[in-house]
């Protein structure tokens, strides 16, 4: 396997809406296993077929394993997506629950950050990489990365959906201190 070039921020594939999968074999394969890859390298918590320059309804998520306390204490239990790789195929969401506003990032735009509201709980509906169809119910981190990458996959990049240019910050690096690539992104 290989890990793909992300497409660069112009990229016109990054505000296409993307093809339905219809192939589940061999080549689909391939490609969500260099996602994969792609996605631990940068490293990032999801990534969608798009911003490695493919124009098809596939996401890869994997949220680290380790969780906040605070976040722990606030669900009342661990987060059962932590630590599994999850890939959807067609995915949908079909309901929403709750608004928050919190900082995201992309791999897409590295040098950008912002507030974005999303829903707090989510349920999607979609294939998994064999074709078989799942419903994922989530909350937190998980639903926004859910959110997230079904944005990529109708053209929207995250800085669409920050509310107003003083909710979008620059990172600037420097030679002290960087961007931080251990620091991940949606």
């Amino acid at each position: 396997m290989a890990i793909r070039p992300l497409a660069p921020t112009n990229d016109p594939v990054l505000r296409e809406k993307t093809k339905k999968v219809r192939d589940f074999g061999p080549s689909l394969q391939e490609l969500i296993e260099e996602m994969v890859e792609t996605m631990r390298a940068e490293p990032g918590v999801g990534l969608a077929a798009p911003q490695v320059g493919v124009s098809l309804q596939v996401a890869v998520i994997e949220l680290p394993e380790e969780q906040e306390e605070e976040e722990q204490e606030e669900r009342g239990d661990k987060d059962p997506y932590r630590g599994k790789l999850i890939v959807i195929c067609n995915p949908e969401v079909v309901k929403t629950w709750g608004a928050e506003e919190q900082e995201e990032g992309c791999l897409s735009m590295p040098q950008y950050v912002g507030d974005v509201t999303r829903a707090t709980r989510v349920v999607v509906k979609a294939q998994d990489r064999r074709g078989k169809q799942i419903r994922l119910r989530a909350e937190g981190l998980m639903a926004r990365v859910l959110q997230h990458e079904i944005d990529h996959l109708n053209g929207t990049l995250f800085v669409d959906r920050v509310e107003s240019l003083d909710k979008l910050y620059r990172i600037e690096p420097s030679e002290e201190d960087g961007i931080d690539k251990e620091e991940e992104a949606v």
